[in-house]
Order: C-alpha cells, then structure tokens, then sequence
C-alpha cells in the first residue's frame, strides 16, 4: 500500500491504494453518488477519485494567459476537464469519439506530467509526489496533445487532491486489475457489433487458419498441438506449420525454433517467422534440429529458402524508444515561443532524431523479402529472438505489399490479429499500460508498422480502402485501456484473466470488447471517415474471358513472369547454414546494415509496366519520399494549422478539395467509359500538394475567432534581418522534402 501524503510525519491527507479492484469501485461508487449525479456522462464502471472546481485551462499563446475555468476530475479511466462555459456547435470537432470528450486523456495516454512553479518547469515523478502541489499542470499525452492547467484559483485542498490523484492513477505502477477494461465489461452490456466485426477474422478458432490458408492456397496445416495452452503461453491455441513439423517438435522447445506459417506466394513459395532457439549447451543437438526444421519447410513448399536475421540489420528495441522520444519531442509544443525556437532547427532535430530513417530501413528490409517471394521465387524464414516484435513489423508489411486484400479494411484487420494479436505480440509490456519499468523494454513497435503503413498510403493512396483518418484514430486507440487488442500480452494472458479463480480475474467471465468494434467509439457519419473515396477496386472479370484465361491464384500480379528468375534446385546453401548457427542459438550477429542494391531489378521492373493497384506495390525509400505522418503528429499543433488566416487559407483548402473533386470525377468517368480523350481537361489547381493545410481535419474544428500567428519580438530580433534568414542551419527548400 502506499499513501501519497506529505513527505516527513504522519499525514493527514487521504491515502492513494496503489491496486483498486472493481470490487472496491462498487463501494467507491456507491459512496460518491452525488458526484455521479454531477456527472452523467460517466461511462459504466467508471468511478470519480477526485475534483478541483475552478480549474483555469490555458490555451498554447504566451501573450494573454487566457483560458476556460472549469472542473477537473480523475476517474478510474480518464483525467476530465468539463468546462463551466456552454460549448457551441462551432467548436465542436467534425466527428466524436463516444468514449471521450475533446478534453479527455484516459489514463494510460498519460506520457509526462510537469508541475511549474515561478516560472520554474519541473517533471513529476511518480511515488515521488509530497504534500506540496504546483500552482501550474503540464500533461503532455501519448497523441501528442499538452494540456496545461493552473490549480492558483481552486480550492487548496481540491488541488492537492486532484494533483496528487492525476500523478498516483498515471504515473505509478498498477495491477492489470486496475485497468478500467475490467470495470467497464462488468457493468456494461455486451456490444452487438462485436458479434459482426464487419468481416475481421479473429485467428482464434481452427476455422479462421483455415479459411485463411485455404485463400491464399498454402501447403501447409494447422496445428492444434497448443490446445488449451499445454505447449506454450506465449502461442496461440491454433496456428499454421509445415506438414512435416511434429506435435513433439513444437513441443521440444516450447515452440521454439519452429516455422510458423504466415502467408502463400502464388508461386508456391511461403513467408515463415521463428522464434530463436534458447542457449543449449549441446550445440550438435541444436543442429540436428534446425536442419530438420529447414527441411520441413523446402521439404513442402518444393524451394528454398532465404533466413533473415532481423538482430543483424534492425535497431534493437532500446533504439527504437530512444529514437522515438527524441522524435516526438518536435510536436509535443508548450507555447508558441517554443514553437518558433523550436523550428529554427526542425529539420535538423527530425534527422538527428533517427524516427524517419527506422521506417525507411523496415520498409527497405520488407522490400528486399518480397523480391525474394515474388523474383526469385524463393521462400523466406524471419527470424527474431521473441518472433513477436519486428517479425510481425516486417511479415505485415510483406503482406501488404504482395496481397491487397490486406489492403482492404476487413483485410488490414484480420492481419494485425493474425500478425499481432494471435503472434503474441507484448502490447501491454510494449505499451506500458501499467507502468512497471522494471518489466519489458517498452517501444512503439505497432506505432512504428502503422508509420510504414501510412508511408505506402500517402505514396499510393488508391491501393488503399481505408483512410489516413482510419489508420490515425487506430493509433490513438492504443492508449484507451478497454480494448482487448491493446491490453495483453498474448491470447493465453487475456483468456486467463478472464476466467474466474485467476488472481487477476473476475467473478464471473467477462467479454472485452475488440478495436474492432467501431461502433463502441463512432457513429456510422463518423465512421465513413475511414472509407478513402479514392480507392481503386479490384475490376470485375468477364465470364467468357475468365473461362479461356490460364488458371492463376486470386491475386493479379505486376510483374511479368518473364521477369521471374530460374528456381535453384531444392535445399539450402552452405552459407546459410553457417549463419544459422548463430541465429537459432539466440546471439545478435550485428546492429545496422546498409540497403543493398538486390531489390533494385525488382524496382526498375516494376516501374516499367503501369502501376496496378490491385498488384504488387512498393514504397519509394529516397529521402523526400519518406515523409512526416502529418495529420497525427501536427494535428494539435495550432500554428501548423492556419486557423483563421485569412482569405489565403480558405482558398487553398478550397482548391484543395476541388482537385479531390475533379479527381473523383475522373475516375467516375474512367469506370463508366465514358471520358472523351478529345476533350481537354483543365485543372483548377496545378500546383504542389496541398496535404500540409488544415492537417487537424477532422479531429479539431475551425476557431471561429481569427487566430494570426507571429513570431514574437524578441525571437524576431535574434533573427536579424530577412536576408539573413537563407543562411540558417534549416533550408526552407527541405518543407516538400519531408512534409
């Protein structure tokens, strides 16, 4: 137990306990009746710490301190600001969220809390926290929204509570059991969208591995060896081997060490993930079996295959936060003096940052496995100490490449529970919902697999059947602890605590709901937002010209099968071999390595035929095509928006659409054949892209006020003149490069 009350003698103050049960949610519910009647809005199972009235909330200008007073509550979800003015339809965003309010930050998006005192910035840490409390609230979210709040004019005792509670329910280790998932699924009622789930195959039954393998025509079967979990906790109850793969195999190792399948080639040719073997000792017996393991895989799949070490050319785990802490720090924007400061050296802090060039690696790796699968015709092995990390970046990405039903919204579903979920993936250690640093490394590895997947989307846009405000609002959905998707380790960890007799379940079994489940955050007006209006569809094939065609696999190809390379006889090389002994033992054979030339006659091969969106697609990895994922990182930024400037914005945002319009247009009349190639089309706008302006659609609304950005006088005079400007650090030209 511990109590958050002064620092030195016995306190007075109201102690936090560190682990609260629903079973004592029910008794504070009860207790705090009058504060559920103030609140209506609370969702089931949802409970009020604490209050602060008279909360000032500022806004991002340093000029005027001007903010909303208003209520500031803690609750075992969320931290609330509930404003005392009337809010009017003009602010309100184009679409709501039902779980949470504009000014909401569920606990587990909590990133930094920072207490300021005379003008002194101080982070907060948890267990740290004394009797004392800031006359000022900074909390910086995991969406990169920052709040602040100033606790001068509540009450003194209101405000020490309200603090101490928003630090002790954030920033302090917790139970699984504390997560409001659990609260919230024993009161509420079963959604029935999560009996649809518009089509998303689960991975958890037999069925849906068949039903998958059977559509991409795999050689392989599904294992029920895990039934019930008496293998390994970390698999899943069901998944997908090689025929010659033994029940006694998996069972050697724990699962260890096997092929796991993930996805077919047209060809013949299969992507497979494995785990590393655990250090043995007895190095001859390690490669017995390994031999026999790779031989299990060219025995079925009739080709070679290619094993890559993801340790040997991807940053490790650690890098990957550090990278993307110094990354994110570009948009996590305290007031508009930092801002400006802070663009003085953007594009020098986002390449020092490293964030960009991970994605550019990731996808450079994923390219050079599909010209494996798809060139060469030759079956790839990804192999990871975990096989539940970059494994499931990189076969995701493979598949999205090779497959367009992943580029469907039932289809990018089912992958990530395929890939994600059911591989095991530690979203909960990962993301750290419960903040126990002594546990996992954590790391925004599924943010990173959505970086890249947005990277292919604004490249090829009409590949894609749903939006970037699609694949936006999945990434917040991370951070609201009431998904199951994003709560467990692995299947077995979420089965287990929702059984009874487990110490972290329940009475009775509960039912947490899926992501999946929109209808649980968005009405069907908003959920349209997730639709991309340009997305090319797969063409209706005639029945006559279907019956003369050569029978082929489901999906079309880009490439030409002129252009496939000769298939080398069954087996595997010496040189892999001697590499396999490092790999499978566990042992990291390097960090980086530099993006060969191999992939390059794929390139060039596939840049030459007209690109089919329902084909093989690949991502341009130059610099300036890489780019900033800018509604989800400048969304919040309110200088990158433009709000209220004036004649010039409204008329780019109306040329904006009217390109989309025209576009939509164009591809109406293609499909209805009915565009005359006699009659000149003339664009209403010609120039560059005009994606950077009102980045914040749909997630904010237009400020009726007018709000004019400036540089502020004394960043203005330590600029010196115009002209002196171009000679800065950061050029100007590099803005089309990276946004």
């Amino acid at each position: 137990m511990l109590s958050l009350g002064s620092g030195g003698g016995r306190s007075t103050k109201p102690s936090f306990v560190s682990y609260v049960t629903p079973e004592d949610m029910k008794i504070k519910e009860k207790e705090e009746g009058l504060k559920r009647s103030k609140h209506p809005d609370l969702l089931p199972g949802e409970v009020v710490f604490c209050s602060a009235n008279h909360v000032l909330k500022y806004t991002l200008e340093d000029a005027s301190q001007r903010g909303v007073y208003g209520t500031l509550l803690c609750t075992n979800f969320k931290i609330a600001f509930i404003s005392d003015e009337t809010s009017s339809q003009e602010t309100a965003p184009p679409f709501k969220n039902k779980l949470l309010r504009q000014n909401d930050i569920p606990l587990t998006c909590v990133d930094h809390i920072y207490g300021v005192n005379d003008e002194k910035k101080k982070l907060i840490i948890g267990c740290q926290v004394k009797s004392k409390y800031p006359s000022k609230l900074i909390i910086q979210c995991k969406d990169l929204r920052v709040f602040h709040f100033s606790l001068i004019y509540a009450k003194e005792e209101e405000a020490k509570k309200i603090f101490q509670g928003i630090v002790h329910h954030s920033l302090e280790p917790k139970s699984l059991k504390c997560v409001f998932a659990f609260s919230y699924c024993e009161t509420a009622s079963p959604s029935k969208a999560s009996r649809k789930r518009s089509r998303t195959l689960m991975f958890e039954t037999k069925e849906d591995w068949s039903v998958e393998l059977d559509r991409t025509k795999g050689k392989c079967k599904v294992s029920s060896a895990n039934e019930d979990y008496v293998i390994s906790e970390t698999l899943p109850q069901f998944f997908v081997v090689p025929f010659a793969v033994s029940d006694d195999d998996i069972l050697r190792f724990h699962g260890k060490g096997i092929p796991f399948w993930c996805w077919s080639h047209h060809s013949g040719c299969a992507l497979f993930k494995m785990a590393c073997l655990p250090a043995i000792q007895e190095d001859g017996i390690s490669q017995k079996y390994m031999h026999r393991m790779l031989d299990a895989v060219t025995q079925d799949q009739l080709y070679p295959v290619k094993v890559e070490d993801l340790s040997s050319c991807l940053p490790a785990l650690q890098d990957l936060q550090l990278s993307y802490n110094k990354f994110k720090q570009l948009f996590l924007i305290d007031s508009t003096t930092e801002f400006w400061v802070s663009d003085m050296k953007w594009f020098s802090s986002l390449e020092n940052s490293g964030w960009l060039e991970i994605i550019r690696q990731c996808l450079m790796k994923a390219v050079e496995i599909v010209d494996c699968l798809e060139s060469a015709h030759t079956s790839v092995l990804i192999v990871e100490e975990s096989c539940s990390d970059l494994c499931c970046v990189l076969s995701s990405l493979v598949q999205i490449m090779l497959d367009p039903y992943y580029r469907t919204r039932s289809g990018f579903q089912s992958l990530v529970q395929k890939e994600w979920v059911a591989g095991g993936h530690s979203f909960l250690d990962r993301c750290n919902h419960l903040y126990q640093k002594e546990k996992e490394v954590p790391a925004p590895v599924f943010l990173l697999f959505l970086e890249c997947v947005w990277q292919l989307f604004q490249q090829h846009a009409p590949a894609f059947q749903f939006s970037e405000t699609y694949l936006t609002v999945l990434s917040d959905s991370i951070h609201i602890p009431l998904f199951s998707t994003f709560l467990f380790n692995s299947q077995h960890h979420r089965d287990t605590a929702m059984k009874p007799g487990h110490p972290e379940a329940q009475r009775s079994p509960l039912n947490f709901p899926s992501v999946w489940d929109w209808s649980l955050q968005f009405d069907s007006k908003a959920q349209s937002l997730f639709t991309n209006p340009l997305y090319v569809e797969k063409p209706i094939q005639d029945k006559t010209l279907r019956k003369t065609a050569h029978q082929k696999h489901q999906r079309q190809l880009s490439l030409p099968n002129t252009l496939s390379k000769p298939s080398p006889r069954k087996g595997f090389f010496k040189e892999e071999t001697d590499n396999l002994k490092k790999i499978f033992l566990g042992k990291r054979v390097g960090k980086w390595l530099n993006p060969t030339d191999s992939s390059k006659e794929l390139y060039e091969s596939w840049q030459r035929k007209p690109l089919d969106y329902q084909g093989l697609l690949l991502p341009y990895l130059d610099g300036p095509a890489i780019r900033v994922w800018i509604q989800r990182y400048l969304r919040w930024v309110p200088e990158a928006q433009i709000f209220g400037g004036g004649s010039i914005a409204t008329v780019n945002r109306v040329l904006e659409l009217a390109g989309e319009i025209q576009n939509l247009q164009k591809e109406v009349e293609r499909r209805s054949c009915r565009m005359d190639s006699s009659i000149a089309w003339t664009p209403v706008y010609s120039g560059p892209p005009l994606c950077s302006r009102l980045s914040s659609f749909p997630f904010t609304a237009m400020h009726a006020s007018s709000f004019r950005p400036a540089i502020p006088s004394s960043i203005r005079q330590s600029l010196g003149s115009v002209s002196s400007l171009a000679d800065k650090e950061d050029d100007d030209s590099q803005v089309s490069g990276v946004l």
